[in-house]
């Protein structure tokens, strides 16, 4: 027998980065929120994902109160190495956008700062939902009805629905008369986590005529490396006698810098592809994050493109209820989208500047190492490419 009716000004399906993003710069604004999640709570925290903070990521989370443990854990670089020909290239990015850097703080570390801080505030989070369906959307009482985690049917009446569900989710499903655009590259990355001190200060991207290669970090103890494969290989055919020998291969210098090794304790293989949703609402719903758009990992733009949405999301929703005006929230695709394709092209640029392509001719491949040499020679690309990296200005 279904409980009585919950009400809520926002509903918010996904407490992934978008969806917790949007609950805190929403209750900063005194406006009332309820969020939505399939998974369990500790599924969630330990879902293992990299991640690369712009620098207006960081001082959001600074200015929300939630940045207390990023700057005591996170690892900040002045900039990346970029290895090609044997030879390291260093772009100083602090020097060329005057000041900002790159943080390594992995996503579920941030998602773990966002949990705690929004249950101890006393906001709603509940998870293990499913069966989740909207109704109602062209109405101004949208509503929401799911299963909890205890088998019970419940109904959740708000004002507006934000759909950051992720790739599976189903609120894109809802957003009628969309376009989706898709590119599948022909590459995946292999992804480990070895126990071994820091290799070096700071992200290496490798191309190599083996394939790419990238060398990050987790923590003083835990390093995290990647490797260029087939898009649906078997990890079960990755030894780690073979893994070693291929990053050493692909991440040697001619100047003798050597790889720590260690104790590979994870190992998995992700495919890599472009994806864009061309319409990010309909009605009272407005979709993000990964409901609306994903880029391969090359150019560390998916989780600050998730709270990019929640920022423009939460201006449009703050003017609403201050105001009763429509517009910014009425502009919300226009002004994402805006934001998402300069994110996909450089993420697409990054992907095939740096991936060997058995597809490619030789004349490509020498063209290849021709743009690398220009941009780590050229002041004004070496520009280009930092601003994008750190992260272009929020409209």
């Amino acid at each position: 027998m279904p409980i009585a009716p919950a009400r809520t000004q926002v509903g918010i399906i996904g407490a992934g980065p978008a969806g917790l993003f949007l609950a805190h710069l929403l209750h900063r604004q005194g406006i009332e929120c309820v969020i939505l999640e399939s998974r369990s709570h500790e599924d969630v925290e330990n879902t293992i994902r990299a991640g690369v903070l712009e620098q207006w990521t960081v001082d959001l989370m600074l200015s929300l109160g939630l940045g207390e443990r990023m700057l005591r854990e996170g690892h900040f670089h002045r900039g990346i190495t970029l290895r090609f020909a044997g030879e390291s290239h260093h772009l100083d990015f602090e020097d060329l956008t005057g000041g900002r850097r790159v943080t390594v703080y992995p996503q579920h570390e941030v998602l773990k700062d966002l949990i705690a801080a929004r249950l101890a505030s006393g906001g709603e989070i509940h998870f293990g939902v499913r069966d989740v369906k909207l109704h109602d959307l062209n109405s101004k009482r949208p509503h929401i009805t799911y299963t909890d985690e205890n088998g019970q049917q419940q109904e959740l009446h708000c004002d507006f629905i934000a759909g950051y569900d992720g790739s599976q989710g189903p609120s894109r499903q809802y957003v009628e008369g969309r376009t989706e655009y898709q590119h599948l590259y022909p590459f995946g990355w292999l992804g480990i986590l070895v126990e071994a001190p820091p290799s070096h200060h700071e992200l290496i991207y490798a191309r190599h005529e083996r394939g790419f290669a990238l060398l990050s970090t987790r923590s003083p103890e835990i390093q995290r490396l990647y490797l260029q494969c087939g898009p649906t290989d078997n990890v079960a055919d990755y030894s780690d006698e073979l893994i070693w020998s291929e990053l050493h291969q692909r991440l040697e210098t001619v100047d003798g810098w050597t790889l720590t090794e260690g104790r590979i304790f994870q190992k998995g293989v992700i495919g890599m592809r472009s994806f864009v949703c061309d319409r990010m609402q309909h009605g009272r719903l407005f979709i993000g994050g990964d409901a609306a758009h994903i880029v391969p990992p090359t150019g560390a733009k998916g989780l600050n493109l998730a709270v990019a949405d929640a920022v423009y999301l939460s201006r449009g929703l703050e003017c609403f209820y201050r105001t009763g005006q429509q517009t910014l929230l009425d502009q919300y695709t226009n002004t994402c989208l805006r934001r998402i394709w300069k994110a996909e092209r450089f993420s697409w640029y990054m992907t095939n500047l740096l991936h060997t392509n058995s597809t490619e001719s030789p004349f490509e491949q020498r063209i290849r190492l021709a743009d690398l040499d220009y941009l780590v020679h050229s002041q004004a690309a070496a520009t280009a490419l930092a601003e994008n990296y750190v992260g272009l200005p929020l409209d």
